[in-house]
């Protein structure tokens, strides 16, 4: 086996990688270092044409390694001395010489190394005299430890790099992978690879320019609306996303991928989730509910003017009358036509309240503060996303934001609505502030189907004016369709009148609430019959009358606010819900299966009348088993109102026998324009005492049961106000309807044990107490 001169080049060539700095050095010069001579043996000894073939350069780099430790200075080994290295440049090769340090001259020079890496000529002169070294033995040592300190670190430099690499490999390995098999992430099946044709590219261009000029339209609005610029982050279809075989052939959809392209503007389904954050992943998306907005509150203040054609006074001239005609000359659909079975329900109410714009609007604008200001018509509601924040810090002019809602009214005959809808604030001069909402639209293009199809709620809301006294004047608006035919023909009138979810119940509860709160924060306000309760003990029982009346609504409606699971009994009327739950570690109920039945009859007397009887301490007897057949006696009276009958108050019922303490009953009873309430519920003697002392009472168990007293709808001269807001004659109608609706609800523990089955014995004797209570109240009034 013979090697040419490319056997000798290639091993030239392999030195001169490895020294790159030794281009001119002599071939005896190889001599001087190992891993020269190493190579020079290899090339003698004829294996110089596998080094060519095979060659590892992973080798080099290690060989590299172990010759800088194998000189370094810190092991105790160090290389040439300066003498030795001039006398090989001077004359011809000779047998090296090693000079050893000692322990304590390593010791002391890479202490000093430490402190000063490159020391002068006068600290190596230092060194050289108090270590016993020749000044150029001190040199050479440093340069050959730093030239090791450099090596280490680039050795770990290498190490790191070489791991980053093995991971971009890997990751090179799946991602071809990937593109050999690859799978849909919606249904996990094999995606189809495409690409996009010349007439899906020339859709999306169209698109993209009809979007831009939209954009641009609700800049305009929106500079005119909120004073402000409004701004999109959207951005032009990317050429080379359009190009990408990658993102095009490894799509999520039908379009080979379309929808992956940065900044495409290609329409995708809007979800809404309940929780702090709802994410929309188109600007277009987000700039058609701000457009949407901007309409609905144009649309609000034209509805809110005092003389607006689109109101006509009724015919007793005391109620606004929706004129559907003018109306659908003035607007346009905001969200699409009005499906099909479903009605118009608008009114429009006008009153003055205790509150300041400002602190209105901050109500309007908090879900939960909103919720505890109208307890009774709403079961929930969360924000669910912040769309645009205030133009000025500290007040909520220009606020956008997506709501969810239950509204309810205090029947089982009327179902809860569900609503998704945008909430935005504008303050229009000094003392004038706006709130509207509407029904986020389920019809257009590029928005997800409207799980709830049984009410929309257009443009509704109201427009709040500053007066003198900390008083407003708020003109309310309630504009929405719904399904009728889900509703009990018994308050179908209830509704068509506002005073179920119309603009006069909001108004009326918001005058009482407003009230309630001006007399609670009154310095002046005094607690009758205050049997030694303190102001926080007071604020206590506020709170635990609080959380009474919340259980009774989510009994009554069966709202989302409690698990109810529905019952269908034989012996039970149609008109009689029966619902059950089991409670198992809720302090704030008694543990067991809870039922709760409820209905809404309809009674021949005034609202005002049954009210003053079912309020009254000396006929409870009449009708409330608790009452062990004798009057209340009234213990602690608090004032919610300025009415008598707006108040929580604490009642104790007649002893059964000599040994019994007697029972307490919580109670709140409320009387306003809209209807009238009462929920009370049994407490025990020590659990009442610990609240009245001020202790937590989110820990006492209630069990609340009550009646809500409703309008039947029937208003002025005994007619009826129908859907459209016209007066029908009815037979034997009077200037007075003399009738109201009444909703009894009960909840009543029937075992202790939570896994105990309910039998029909309990539900049957739930719906006999219902039923013997109706007829003892109807009974008892039109007998007084």
């Amino acid at each position: 086996m013979s090697f040419g001169s490319n056997s000798v080049g290639m091993g030239s060539r392999v030195v001169a990688e490895i020294f790159p700095h030794c281009h001119s050095m002599a071939s005896g010069a190889i001599a001087q270092f190992p891993l020269s001579l190493s190579i020079k043996n290899a090339m003698d000894a004829g294996e110089m044409g596998l080094i060519g073939e095979q060659f590892d350069p992973s080798v080099v780099g290690r060989i590299r390694e172990e010759e800088f430790e194998s000189r370094s200075g810190s092991d105790n080994v160090e290389g040439a001395s300066g003498d030795d290295q001039e006398a090989n440049e001077d004359g011809p090769p000779r047998k090296k010489k090693y000079h050893r340090h000692t322990p304590h001259q390593i010791q002391e020079l890479e202490s000093f190394f430490k402190e000063c890496p490159h020391p002068d000529e006068k600290q190596r002169s230092e060194l050289s005299r108090r270590l016993g070294l020749e000044s150029k033995q001190i040199k050479f040592w440093f340069q050959n430890r730093r030239t090791q300190m450099k090596t280490q670190m680039e050795r770990h430099e290498n190490i790191i790099l070489r791991q980053e690499h093995d991971k971009l490999r890997a990751e090179n390995e799946m991602l071809k992978d990937a593109m050999k098999n690859p799978t849909c992430n919606n249904c996990g099946g094999p995606a189809v690879p495409g690409s996009v044709s010349n007439y899906e590219l020339q859709q999306l261009r169209i698109e993209n320019a009809r979007l831009k000029d939209e954009l641009g339209r609700i800049c305009i609005l929106a500079n005119k609306f909120l004073g402000r610029p409004l701004t999109s982050s959207a951005g032009p279809i990317s050429p080379q996303g359009v190009n990408s075989s990658l993102e095009l052939g490894v799509g999520r959809n039908g379009f080979g991928g379309v929808a992956n392209i940065p900044g495409s503007m290609m329409q995708t389904s809007l979800e809404f989730v309940e929780g702090p954050v709802m994410s929309l992943t188109m600007p277009h998306d987000r700039n058609m509910l701000i457009d949407l907005a901007l309409t609905a509150m144009d649309e609000l203040i034209k509805m809110a003017e005092a003389d607006s054609p689109i109101w006509i006074k009724s015919l007793d001239g005391g109620r606004d009358v929706f004129n559907q005609e003018e109306y659908m000359r003035t607007f346009s659909p905001c969200i699409g036509m009005k499906p099909n079975g479903f009605v118009t329900e608008a009114s429009r109410e006008t009153g003055m309240v205790i509150i300041n714009s400002s602190a209105l609007v901050e109500t309007m604008m908090d879900a939960n503060r909103w919720a505890e200001m109208f307890p009774c018509m709403i079961a929930r509601s969360a924000t669910t996303d912040v769309l645009l924040s205030p133009s000025v810090t500290g007040t909520k002019n220009g606020a956008l934001q997506v709501m969810v809602a239950e509204f309810q009214v205090l029947s089982p005959l009327v179902p809860i609505r569900q609503a998704k809808f945008l909430r935005f604030c504008k303050q229009h001069i000094e003392g004038v502030w706006a709130v509207v909402d509407v029904s986020i639209d389920t019809n257009r293009e590029g928005l997800s189907a409207d799980p709830f199809q049984t009410y929309r709620r257009l443009p509704s809301g109201f427009v709040v004016q500053d007066v003198p006294n900390n008083y407003s004047k708020v003109t309310w608006i309630e504009h929405a369709e719904y399904d009728e035919s889900i509703v009990h023909h018994l308050c179908r009138p209830l509704l068509s009148s506002g005073m179920g979810f119309g603009a006069p119940k909001w108004v009326a509860t918001l005058q009482r609430q407003c009230e309630c709160l001006a007399v609670l924060m009154s310095s002046t306000m005094t607690v009758q019959h205050q049997s030694g309760i303190s102001p926080i003990g007071r604020k206590s029982m506020l709170k635990l009358a609080q959380r009474m009346t919340y259980n009774f609504c989510s009994g009554v409606c069966a709202s989302s606010v409690r698990k109810w699971d529905k019952l269908c009994v034989g012996n039970v009327g149609e008109d009689v819900r029966v619902l059950t739950r089991k409670n198992v570690n809720d302090p704030g109920e008694p543990p067991g299966v809870v039922l709760c039945a409820a209905t809404t009859v309809w009674l021949p007397m005034t609202r005002q009348r049954l009210f003053d009887f079912m309020r009254d301490e000396r006929m409870r007897s009449e009708w409330d088993i608790l009452s062990n057949g004798g009057p209340l006696q009234e213990m602690v009276h608090i004032a919610k109102g300025q009415a008598p009958g707006n108040c929580v108050s604490l009642l104790r019922a007649g002893a059964m026998n000599a040994n019994d303490s007697g029972m307490l009953i919580l109670q709140e009873t409320w009387n306003d324009s809209s209807g009238s309430f009462v929920v009370y519920a049994p407490v025990d003697v020590p659990s009442m005492s610990m609240v009245m002392n001020g202790g937590d009472s989110t820990c006492v168990a209630l069990l609340p049961s009550g009646f809500a007293i409703l309008p039947d709808g029937y208003f002025g001269h005994g007619g009826l106000i129908n859907s459209n807001g016209t007066m029908v004659k009815t037979e034997g109608s009077s200037n007075e309807s003399g009738g109201c609706l009444l909703t009894v609800g009960f909840q009543i523990l029937v075992n202790s044990l939570p896994t105990a089955k309910l039998t029909v014995e309990s539900v049957e004797t739930v719906n006999n107490l219902i039923s013997c209570t109706i007829q003892k109240i109807k009974a008892a009034v039109l007998e007084t």
